[in-house]
């Protein structure tokens, strides 16, 4: 089968919601800040310079996004790097990213997105759906999520017992800052975030069953670093075999072999070349 071929078959699969789209920092590649036309930071290199006023910090810990927010939440708290997040995404207001948009068109059942903006939950404004956003460190209970439903107008947070299991799910893993502000960021978040993903309390139980079975196609995901890769294999635990596959231009060997491994084919094309081949069914279509 061509590339072509590939990315027309996986266009189909997501408008039909036979692939659940897995969303990583590329796909967010284009947007722009509305005031001063900056590139909004999604992947570990620009949110580290975001969080540091610009500046470089040491090589170890530039290595990854939560390394750096580790050493900086020690000095100056936890709370520096929820208002740093919350600002960022929050706060700003950002250009849409076009696969963004391509997605409000389709609106597909299951969406999994581990960047910490609100684009996705933009794009399902005016769409009842469930918005479920992982949590870490919090005392009192064995979860490690907030539930939240969502009626077309306003967020309210719910239990996976009264969740309407007919509405869309939106699954932000890393968290984000609407409703309220939640995120997983330093390496101690992600240490207690997979340890309790591992141990099936970082998923409700009605997700649990939703997923068995399915495939993922990644977007805009790089897979070259452990902590993104360890939240992956989590998360779509019990997926179909074949699980899917992986849009990733130029791959690494490592990325290669890993995604080998767990069972993803990869397709060596970006976000935009899939983008590029539903540009002329959309033109077909109005």
């Amino acid at each position: 089968m061509t590339r072509e071929t590939t990315l027309q078959t996986l266009l189909t699969l997501i408008q039909k919601g036979d692939v659940v789209p897995y969303l990583g920092p590329g796909v967010l590649a284009g947007c722009r800040a509305a005031d001063t036309g900056e590139a909004m930071p999604a992947d570990s290199d620009s949110l580290i310079l975001a969080m540091n006023n610009g500046r470089p910090m040491a090589p170890k810990l530039m290595f990854e996004f939560p390394r750096a927010a580790m050493n900086l939440e020690l000095k100056k708290g936890r709370s520096f790097i929820n208002r740093f997040l919350t600002q960022l995404y929050g706060d700003k207001t950002w250009t849409r990213a076009p696969l963004h948009d391509f997605l409000a068109e389709i609106k597909p059942p299951y969406i999994i997105d581990i960047n910490r903006d609100t684009q996705l939950q933009d794009s399902y404004a005016a769409t009842p759906h469930t918005l479920i956003r992982g949590t870490a460190r919090i005392g009192g209970t064995n979860y490690r999520f907030e539930l939240h439903s969502y009626d077309g107008e306003k967020y309210v947070q719910t239990t996976p017992e009264t969740v309407d299991p007919t509405l869309p799910i939106l699954f932000k893993p890393l968290g984000s800052p609407f409703p309220d502000a939640t995120y997983i960021a330093s390496d101690a978040d992600f240490v207690d975030y997979i340890t309790e993903l591992m141990g099936g309390f970082g998923i409700p139980s009605f997700l649990k069953e939703k997923r068995k079975g399915l495939k993922y196609v990644l977007l805009g995901m790089r897979l070259n670093r452990d902590t993104e890769r360890m939240v992956l294999s989590d998360i779509i635990y019990d997926a179909a075999e074949p699980k899917g596959w992986a849009l990733i231009p130029n791959a690494t060997d490592k990325e290669i072999r890993f995604c080998a491994k767990l069972g993803l084919e990869v397709v060596d094309a970006g976000v935009d070349e899939l983008l590029a081949t539903s540009a002329p069914r959309r033109v077909a279509a109005s």
